[in-house]
């Protein structure tokens, strides 16, 4: 392995150790996270963290602050509506783009990821959950026709987790979102990209709704223990 692959696999290992923290609800919004104590963590030097700390900010999960460092980033909840629109009408983009690469291989990886994310959700893994959700917005956008839609997408994935919040996962929401993705997959196979766009648009709106809902009663209840 080439000294260039091993800095970008240790940023890599950085990344995801650092956003299965956030989706872990074990950092939230406004914590500091320091190159020093994640270079303790995981055993490298700090240059790929802060490589992995720029890109997290450039996708939308950490604010880069003067005097501060990395910070993990909230959102106001008009931000909120804004973004769920936004990454509803790219998927939904993305998929209409991207069509003549649903192929056999790519339905069959959609179908695995959605019977991994049934597994998740029973065994109430939601971090692993979470990960599977991910992984299944960028099976419809990474295609040769849809690139940007999925760099689009990437910056404002980690501007959309219920945990980053420091809310508890909603199983039930989580259980219609897979409903919502499985209606999605039946309308890829059956040839119907715009009724899978129009699908993926209102997932992300759904999505969107269900966290001001649960960041609007967290505050309602800060609000009465006050």
């Amino acid at each position: 392995m080439t000294a260039t692959n091993q800095f970008n696999t240790k940023t890599e290992m950085a990344r995801r150790h650092i956003r299965s923290m956030i989706l872990a609800g074990k950092i939230g919004p406004g914590d500091r996270i320091t190159t020093n104590e994640m270079s303790q963590a995981l055993g490298i030097s700090e240059t790929p963290i802060r490589e992995a700390l720029r890109w997290m900010a450039s996708e939308g999960w950490l604010d880069i602050q003067n005097h501060v460092g990395a910070v993990v980033k909230g959102l106001e909840l008009d931000q909120i509506s804004e973004i769920s629109a936004l990454r509803g009408q790219i998927c939904g983009l993305g998929i209409e783009l991207g069509a003549a690469f649903f192929d056999a291989e790519r339905k069959a990886l959609i179908d695995r990821n959605i019977e991994a994310y049934r597994r998740a959700l029973d065994a109430q893994d939601y971090v692993q959950v979470a990960e599977l959700n991910y992984e299944f917005h960028d099976l419809l956008c990474d295609t040769p026709r849809s690139r940007w839609c999925r760099r689009l997408l990437d910056n404002m994935h980690g501007l959309m987790s219920a945990q980053r919040y420091g809310l508890v996962p909603q199983h039930d929401r989580l259980e219609k979102a897979l409903q919502e993705h499985k209606s999605i997959r039946d309308m890829i196979r059956a040839g119907d990209f715009g009724a899978a766009a129009v699908l993926a648009e209102q997932h992300e709106k759904n999505t969107g709704e269900f966290l001001i809902k649960l960041l609007n009663e967290k505050a309602a209840q800060a609000g009465g223990n006050g």
